[in-house]
């Protein structure tokens, strides 16, 4: 079974990150993928802001599984390249990422994200991806 019959099948269950996190499933598919994530008191920096992993990791996540709804079965994913612009911080609320392939070749794909604050769609990051697309 792959990772998506399994989110489709058990929901975020699948992925052990998400439970640590407490990372919500959106809607995914056709290269697109949306998740979202409580801002706790624990994920907060020495200055009391979220702790700027946090955002790259929820993006990270949700760009990949914007890129897994086009693997076949027989692909797998390595980034080569992330880079994220950090925008504006949060301290509380829920955030909310979105991931979208902008193209997927045979050996190589990119994709693009961002994580807005979901309480008033504020932008706090924009993420850009490359990874290998690896044939089993």
């Amino acid at each position: 079974m792959d990772y998506i019959d399994e989110l489709n099948r058990v929901g975020r269950d699948a992925n052990p990150f998400f439970k640590l996190m407490g990372i919500e499933l959106g809607e995914f598919g056709d290269g697109c993928a949306s998740l979202t994530m409580e801002v706790r008191p624990d994920m907060l920096n020495g200055a009391g802001w979220l702790q700027g992993g946090v955002y790259v990791a929820l993006a990270d996540e949700a760009i990949a599984l914007a890129l897994y709804t086009l693997l076949s079965k027989d692909e797998k994913i390595a980034t080569i390249d992330e880079h994220t612009s950090f925008i504006k911080g949060v301290n509380t609320g829920t955030i909310a990422a979105t991931g979208r392939v902008i193209r997927k070749g045979r050996r190589v794909a990119f994709a693009d994200g961002e994580v807005r604050n979901a309480a008033d769609d504020t932008l706090l990051t924009r993420t850009s991806t490359s990874f290998a697309v690896i044939k089993n």
